[in-house]
């Protein structure tokens, strides 16, 4: 397979979009370090040949970046897991911004409310950030938890959606 990487300037700072030959986002995340993106997809779905190009990714995230939250909502993704992994990815795709869960609440929104650990490990792996906005779940108690991209870009991020 080949792919397209891209990088923008975003005000948290750099952000890499790697996207198949259909325009589909694989990874992405706040970095110019284009091992760092390839390194967020198991090796057996990383493309064979990598390309730098415009993605039309790369207009939504900078739309998202200019106030229009909902622009990145209709960028397609392409992820590859397990059956509770690919619910879960799309169950995050349907949290509105600047209306954050919980990992208890996102493990009951998954029809697993014990399921905690698994919530937040589904989260870890997601590798289209921003597109699959994983950003949007916090720890029970309302802290920002983990963040692949560093606690600084989540709490700009979540920030940003409040204000919206």
């Amino acid at each position: 397979m080949t792919a397209i990487i891209q990088t923008i300037d975003t005000p948290d700072g750099a952000f890499t979009i790697l996207a198949d030959d259909e325009q589909r986002v694989l990874a992405s995340g706040w970095t110019a370090d284009r091992d760092e993106i390839l390194g967020r997809l198991a090796a057996t779905g990383r493309p064979s040949d990598v390309r730098p190009g415009k993605t039309d990714a790369a207009d939504a995230a900078l739309a998202y970046y200019g106030g229009d939250l909902a622009a990145i909502d209709a960028v397609r993704v392409a992820q590859s897991g397990t059956q509770m992994q690919l619910r879960g990815w799309a169950a995050l795709r349907r949290i509105e911004a600047g209306d954050p869960l919980t990992y208890t609440g996102f493990a009951a929104a998954l029809g697993q409310p014990g399921a905690v650990r698994a919530a937040a490990s589904i989260c870890a792996r997601n590798a289209p950030a921003l597109f699959v906005p994983c950003h949007r779940v916090l720890r029970t108690d309302g802290t920002l938890g983990g963040f692949a991209w560093g606690l600084d870009v989540k709490e700009s991020l979540l920030a940003r959606e409040a204000a919206a």
